[in-house]
């Protein structure tokens, strides 16, 4: 994977203190990147933002999207020549509890960064990151292509929807002359990896489950989901981002980026998987495991959710490097290595072995 088009190049990342903002941060900091970030403050002081210190190493600044005139002063600050769109509110349960405010983040924050966009001449290239979920879901068996009707149930969904027709309206009335900024947009499944701490994740609850000894709760065991580790959609947003770069009228469009058929996998096998290596890990210790707490009253969530990765695979190049239990293993080794030792060289040692990997298995 050759991201040498990084280095010294000015990039913004928008949502740099989240989960993938700041494993994304990292990486283009190791790729020599100028960097800059604009987000809300992170929200424990678990996150891997925080215990990284990755923002020693960027321009850090703190606002929010929804803020027309914050997000104009970042732009005119930085002067990005690439940006990197991934600010949020990213929880499908927090939409039902404030809708409005999703919308305001999810698709008026979007509009406002393509303004930013539209107003600040150095930008040559972004990636606007919506979700999966911006699909009108059919529960079909098959993945979603890039051209089937956006939609959604939820508020969540719906708002990331909406921020797709944004997404493509700007870039047909703002950037699709040559010489403008090329905008991309990139739809991953979901994604898991060390320090995301946010509440009603699968993740973060098995963590928090097994590091206070207590059963974990679910709610939907058999909804099945692209499940991926996060290092693999963050390299097709690179990957997409280069190829802007070099060919913009080529890939400015959506795309998706998600698992092999062979990750996707109900809830309830994520779990077993997790627990399985930490037994393996501490064989004497006794672990509770989960209990389904599923309720015909429960908020509605997407029961069968699949990406179809073809066009990423054939037009960029990429495709997914971790199977499903390495997925599991570089997630959990993360939980069980960060406590007390230094977060960032952790994160880097498992950005080498992931592009060690990739080397190994996508180029040769």
């Amino acid at each position: 994977m050759d991201l040498t088009v990084f280095k010294n190049k000015k990039v913004l990342v928008t949502g740099h203190t989240g989960f993938k903002g700041a494993w994304l941060s990292i990486w283009l900091d190791t790729l020599g990147a100028k960097l800059s970030g604009l987000s809300l403050d992170p929200r424990t002081e678990k996150d891997v933002f925080v215990l990284s210190k990755i923002g020693n190493h960027m321009q850090d600044h703190r606002g929010d999207i929804r803020d027309l005139e914050t997000v104009l002063k970042v732009f005119e600050a930085e002067q990005p020549e690439i940006v990197f769109h991934l600010a949020a509110q990213p929880l499908v349960l927090d939409s039902y509890q404030d809708p409005v405010g999703t919308f305001a983040t999810n698709t008026q924050g979007t509009a406002h960064i393509l303004e930013g966009i539209r107003r600040t001449a150095s930008v040559r290239a972004a990636v606007m990151v919506t979700t999966d979920k911006c699909y009108e879901n059919r529960e079909w068996v098959y993945g979603y292509r890039e051209t089937d009707p956006m939609g959604g149930h939820d508020p969540y969904s719906a708002s990331k929807g909406a921020a797709e027709l944004v997404i493509a309206s700007f870039r047909r009335s703002f950037f699709s002359a040559p010489g403008n900024a090329a905008v991309a947009s990139a739809r991953a499944g979901n994604v898991i990896g060390g320090g995301d701490w946010s509440g009603f994740r699968l993740v973060p609850d098995i963590i928090r489950a097994y590091e206070q000894n207590t059963a974990l709760e679910i709610r939907s065991p058999q909804a099945v989901r692209p499940w991926q580790h996060v290092l693999e959609p963050l390299g097709g947003y690179l990957l997409l981002a280069k190829h802007l770069l070099e060919a913009p009228a080529d890939f400015a469009e959506g795309w998706n980026f998600g698992p092999l058929p062979h990750s996707v996998h109900p809830v309830g096998k994520v779990a077993d998987g997790f627990f399985e290596y930490f037994r393996q890990q501490q064989p004497d210790r006794a672990m509770a495991g989960w209990r389904d707490v599923s309720s015909p009253d429960q908020a509605h969530e997407a029961g069968l959710l699949m990406l179809d990765i073809s066009k990423a695979m054939h037009k960029l190049h990429w495709k997914p490097v971790l199977d499903f239990r390495e997925t599991i293993a570089f997630t959990a080794e993360w939980y069980a290595r960060y406590a007390g030792t230094d977060v960032l060289r952790l994160c880097q040692e498992q950005l080498n072995q992931y592009q060690e990997l990739w080397k190994s298995r996508n180029e040769n």
